[in-house]
């Protein structure tokens, strides 16, 4: 059965979700709403939806799942308020910004029956998904430790209203961190400690991206370098250096040293990419995703150069609804990333470090074979 979808939150991000939901089987787009009233008439008509008011979307007949792409300090509130309402909640990262919404928002889900699922599904590209069997086979053997790095300079070159970026909610660890704690912690397992150290690198902002905003300055209240260990229950210990004080690096994005071999990630933010690994201090062999379909490069649209397919993990979890079974970028999953972030900042912030008390399963490997069953004929 398709699951119809509310979208709540019409800003830059919603186009890419609204794109992709033509590619999948299981979902459809019926209505949309935001505070913003002319953004949700401007997606509307774009993409032949309702608009409607936030009160009228969560009482719909025609909504069985809330998307939730509002400002992260708006997501405990839209997601609690659905799934109050009886709706599944599909979510952008992280869950929330807070443990206590982030629990509350699983405890409701539970309570009520509903399903919570949660971005980053980069996870679910093969990207991703070949470096967890190649860990799961024992081809790096037991991972030791590795070095993630985010680094740039910052979000106020490009996004038209970069303030949030900057403020409670905001940073590097809990609007970047999602893709790399997501991934470490789907290739890994849970996270028992962190040990961080952070700073606020700039005091202030100034909005140089095209639009309503450019010029503006931006009062920074969040630590925008962070670096941080993080030990896994399994035992292995990889370092997080997370940066918006950056010019240019040379740094990957994620390299994991197991007892057998290393292991270079493709870039977590995406779903396809370069694989590299190495044995026995040998050279570099390579693989690419780009020969399945959600590695094949789509993004941006006049000149494709990355692999963007978001909306894959509410198209699983639609798939998950009907199934009776829990979707892979769950609820508990996503809290455990929500509660690792907040321990690097609270650990950064007291000069200690933070046990991590919430556990999760890693989520299930997502074979060809059911991410191309997701697909429409048309598309597979």
């Amino acid at each position: 059965m398709v699951q119809r979808i509310g979208l709540v939150g019409c800003g830059v991000i919603s186009d890419i979700y609204l794109r992709n939901a033509a590619l999948f089987r299981d979902i459809r787009f019926t209505a949309c709403a935001d505070m913003r009233t002319e953004a949700a008439d401007a997606r509307a008509s774009q993409y032949g939806l309702r608009a409607l008011s936030l009160d009228e979307l969560y009482a719909s007949d025609e909504v069985d799942i809330v998307l939730n792409l509002t400002n992260p300090d708006a997501h405990a509130g839209v997601s609690l308020r659905a799934l109050g309402s009886g709706k599944h909640v599909y979510t952008e990262k992280p869950l929330a910004t807070s443990l206590e919404d982030g629990r509350a928002i699983v405890a409701l889900a539970r309570e009520k029956g509903l399903q919570v699922g949660s971005a980053p599904d980069t996870i679910l590209g093969p990207g991703l998904q070949d470096c967890r069997r190649l860990i799961d086979d024992g081809t790096t053997g037991r991972v030791i430790s590795g070095v993630a790095t985010i680094m740039s300079r910052g979000m106020e070159h490009w996004h038209p209203a970069p303030a949030f970026y900057f403020k409670p909610g905001g940073g590097p660890i809990l609007d970047m961190g999602p893709y790399y704690v997501g991934a470490l912690v789907t290739l890994l397992g849970p996270v028992a400690k962190v040990t961080a150290v952070g700073r606020v690198g700039l005091p202030e902002r100034v909005v140089t991206a095209e639009g309503p905003n450019v010029g503006q300055r931006i009062e920074v209240e969040v630590p925008t370098t962070v670096h941080a260990v993080l030990s896994f229950e399994s035992g292995a210990q990889v370092t997080l250096l997370a940066s918006w004080d950056v010019w240019k690096h040379a740094h990957l994005p994620i390299e994991l040293h197991g007892e057998s071999a290393s292991l270079r990630v493709p870039d977590p933010n995406f779903f396809g990419g370069r694989i590299e690994r190495a044995e026995n201090r040998d050279e570099w062999t390579s693989s690419e995703a780009a020969d399945r379909f959600f590695g094949q490069a789509n993004y941006p649209v006049a000149k494709p150069l990355y692999a963007n397919y978001r909306g894959l993990g509410l198209a699983e979890m639609a798939r998950a609804i009907e199934g009776g079974r829990q979707a892979r970028v769950n609820g508990e999953w996503a809290f455990h990333v929500l509660d690792v972030m907040l321990a690097i900042l609270r650990s950064a912030d007291e000069e200690r470090g933070v046990a991590v008390a919430s556990r999760c399963e890693r989520p299930e490997r997502l074979s060809d074979e059911e991410a191309l069953s997701l697909l429409k004929p048309a598309e597979v």
